[in-house]
């Protein structure tokens, strides 16, 4: 590609001068960020990158000194038109006309595809990935409590009386599955193969609950219209009447039947399962993401008594005084660390992915700790955190089924420790594909309500960026008339919420704001869309640009040349992103590029110019929109065209 065939000039020169391997120095050649307050090259060596041993206090003098050096002794060519040392680097000028030339039929040449063919990519080898992510909890059990949430509402506790984990689930289906959809598209984009699974939380005795609430206040009519909702408020109902003896002795009656596969009970628990899963498939299809396997833990209940027993095979599974099963994972062997993975009872653990204590008890209002501690003296115990041996079959089956290279799995940061518990167990039994097992965590989101003050399903978030983007693209008076302007404001919309929930770190928590997602100008993915929608009106208005007859000479302004300079840098970002799969650095980029543009556009006038500067500025236009589009696509946007 352009920052290619640049780097591997530069790095064939200063091999012969350094006497190492072209191949060696790739890497440490980079694309120089384009800087509003001067311009410094378009590529830097770091010399300490290439210099081995460096060090003591004069390291950083050292290093000046031996770019000073280094730089005398190279010579500029037909490639490179000027040669600079900097503190501790080696900075090089491509020559203009070249830049424009290379990078222009580069993103021509390769489309949707440019960047993903860099060298920095030649070393990293084409793998299978199975990537879960999402994994709602269809139907959980709702501990009473009052909550105030902190992913994507701040209700007032005393209107909600829903579980926490349970109202996280429903609210935060978008938080969770923007992550691993953005992890899933670059790493396709690579040329990995990638298996998108969603685990659903299918099985447990809630379901014992849910069946007996909807023989009391059910209604099928309500089910088949809106699932999701009517079974949220049958559990609702059921909850008031939870502390009756006989409501509870009914469930676990119900939930036993469905273990011994009572037919009539399988009934109820397959519709439940598949409605949702059809209300989710309707759902994710707002958002842009889809799964190639919909599994739960209802897959793995026979395969969960084999893990058991090989567990015990090994010598791996023991019992507390009280029956319950454990693994001891502590190096000493001492039990100072152990996950559960058995009850008392001998049954698995169902309930498999815990909020922490620390983000419960601060998520819920003071007058209800007493209430969440006790939940979590019953489901996480003092003495250890549970991985169920649910968890355990399912990667061991899909490594059976999927032969993967890696697996990675997305959920929020709390469940840290139950993903380092599963691959130390897994590791323990003898699979060393656990060291390739990885937990992608993210961080919370807060103050995300709508306008009435609360949301209860994602529905709600989707449906009220939708209103308040449609509301704002019709009070603009530089509103175009658009054939959908529903469809444009809820993908300008989904644009805005992921451009904010992915510009820092995903561990990171941040505070929601929608005057602040939603702005126009500024860093935020409405600009993003704006940006794109006015270059694709551009092209639509002069013609699209023919490259074969452009004549590069034209583009030697400083604003031209900042956008090829930032277009240089796409490959180097995409690596970036991929080795820690963070989208910050996508979206950092994107939001420069879309600034860039932004400048040239006004600078750099299409209409009125000459007809070969008018070309050649379409083509970098055109360049400019495409490489904008490729990224927005990675994160999970969908590029409007118009706005």
């Amino acid at each position: 590609m352009a920052a290619g065939s640049f780097r591997r000039s530069i790095a064939s020169q200063l091999s012969k001068v350094l006497d190492l391997p072209p191949e060696n120095l790739i890497k440490s050649i980079s694309a120089v960020p384009v800087s509003k307050k001067r311009h410094v090259a378009d590529f830097q060596l770091s010399i300490a990158s290439v210099i081995e041993n460096s060090s003591g206090d004069c390291l950083a003098q050292d290093l000046h000194l031996q770019a000073q050096q280094l730089a005398e002794r190279l010579k500029c060519d037909s490639v490179v038109s000027a040669i600079s040392a900097g503190p501790g680097t080696v900075n090089f000028t491509i020559n203009r006309e070249l830049l424009a030339k290379t990078v222009l039929q580069q993103v021509w040449k390769d489309g949707s595809e440019y960047g993903v063919k860099s060298e920095l990519f030649s070393t990293v080898p084409r793998q299978k990935a199975v990537i879960e992510f999402s994994s709602p909890n269809i139907a959980k059990k709702f501990h009473i409590g009052h909550l105030r949430s902190t992913i994507v509402g701040d209700t007032k506790p005393e209107n909600c009386s829903i579980g926490m984990r349970d109202y996280l689930q429903l609210n935060n289906i978008i938080f969770v599955s923007l992550p691993g959809n953005f992890i899933a598209n670059l790493k396709v984009a690579l040329g990995h193969e990638v298996v998108r699974i969603n685990y659903l939380g299918d099985w447990g005795m809630q379901f014992g609950l849910l069946g007996v609430g909807f023989q009391s206040f059910g209604n099928k009519e309500k089910l088949k219209s809106s699932p999701l909702q009517h079974l949220f408020e049958v559990y609702v109902q059921i909850n008031k009447a939870a502390e009756d003896e006989n409501i509870k002795k009914l469930a676990k009656d119900f939930f036993r039947k469905l273990e011994e596969h009572d037919e009539q009970t399988l009934s109820i628990w397959k519709q439940f399962r598949d409605l949702s899963i059809e209300e989710y498939i309707r759902i994710y299809k707002r958002l842009g993401v889809h799964f190639d396997e919909y599994s739960g833990e209802s897959f793995y209940q026979e395969k969960a008594q084999e893990v058991l027993k090989m567990l015990e095979d090994k010598g791996l599974l023991q019992k507390t005084i009280k029956g319950t099963g454990i693994v001891d994972l502590s190096e000493k062997k001492d039990l100072s660390t152990f996950s559960t993975v058995m009850r008392s009872d001998g049954t698995s653990l169902y309930i498999t992915r815990q909020v922490s204590p620390s983000v419960l008890i601060t998520t819920f209002h003071n007058k209800s700790c007493a209430i969440a501690n006790a939940f979590f003296r019953l489901e996480y115990k003092a003495d250890g955190s549970p991985v169920t041996v649910l968890d355990l079959a399912a990667a061991i089956d899909r490594m059976n089924k999927h032969s993967w290279d890696t697996m990675i799995y997305v959920t929020d940061k709390s469940q840290s420790n139950h993903f380092q518990h599963l691959f130390q167990i897994l590791k323990l039994m003898g699979y060393d594909w656990a060291e390739r097992c990885q937990h992608v965590s993210f961080g919370l989101v807060q103050g995300m309500k709508t306008r009435r003050g609360e949301v209860i399903f994602l529905e709600d978030v989707l449906n009220e960026v939708r209103s308040r983007m449609l509301e704002n693209m019709t009070s603009t008076k530089t509103t175009k008339e658009i054939q959908d302007p529903v469809e444009t404001a809820e993908k300008v919309g989904l644009a805005a919420l992921i451009i904010q929930d992915f510009r820092g770190l995903l561990s990171s928590d941040y505070q929601f704001s929608w005057d602040r997602a939603l702005q126009s100008r500024g860093d935020t993915g409405v600009f993003l869309q704006y940006t794109h929608a006015r270059l694709h009106s551009l092209e639509q208005m002069h013609g699209n640009a023919e490259l074969t007859d452009v004549n590069v000479a034209c583009l030697q302004e400083l604003d031209a040349i900042s956008v090829l300079q930032h277009l240089l840098r796409y490959d180097e970002v995409l690596y970036r992103s991929s080795q820690d799969l963070q989208p910050k650095h996508i979206v950092s980029y994107l939001l420069t590029l879309s600034h860039l543009a932004a400048v040239a556009h006004k600078t750099l006038p299409v209409k009125g110019s000459a007809p070969d500067v008018a070309q050649a500025r379409l083509c970098l236009f055109h360049a400019a929109r495409s490489v904008l589009a490729n990224g927005m696509k990675l994160l999970g946007i969908t590029p409007v065209t118009q706005m």
